[in-house]
């Protein structure tokens, strides 16, 4: 079984390459959360590749997708599937470009993670405006 700060990044890597191109950004806006937010306290920040690593054999193999989300749901204590929601929002968003194939992984980890629709809906929503850019109001 992986830790809840493995899930957590295993959230992040699953969405950031859903659409089969990790960029820059995203990559960025993971590696600012496992080093700044509180619930990484104590993670070792050199192992973030390795752990996004396994993370990408997981996801290759067949029935990947669905393993790598069963393993971070028996992870994950309810009070946490919200942050990795939200993660998992942000790094959707961390790079200016949403794919469908992002949105639907957004969808399957919010049903695996039995995200409440109007609570999936509100996360979204705030994303959303936090990441508003210039121009798009």
């Amino acid at each position: 079984m992986i830790s809840h700060q493995d899930a957590l990044i295993y959230t992040m890597v699953m969405v950031s390459a859903s659409d089969n191109d990790i960029t820059d950004a995203e990559l960025s806006a993971m590696g600012r959360r496992v080093r700044y937010l509180p619930i990484f306290a104590g993670f070792d920040n050199d192992g973030v590749t390795a752990v996004a690593r396994d993370c990408a054999k997981l996801l290759a193999e067949e029935d990947g997708l669905d393993s790598t989300l069963d393993m971070i749901r028996e992870a994950l204590p309810r009070k946490l599937r919200e942050t990795a929601y939200v993660f998992a929002c942000e790094i959707v968003l961390s790079d200016s470009e949403i794919s469908q194939e992002e949105l639907r992984i957004l969808e399957l980890i919010r049903h695996r993670l039995d995200i409440d629709r109007l609570v999936g809906a509100a996360i979204e929503r705030a994303m959303a405006a936090r990441y508003v850019r210039p121009g798009e109001f």
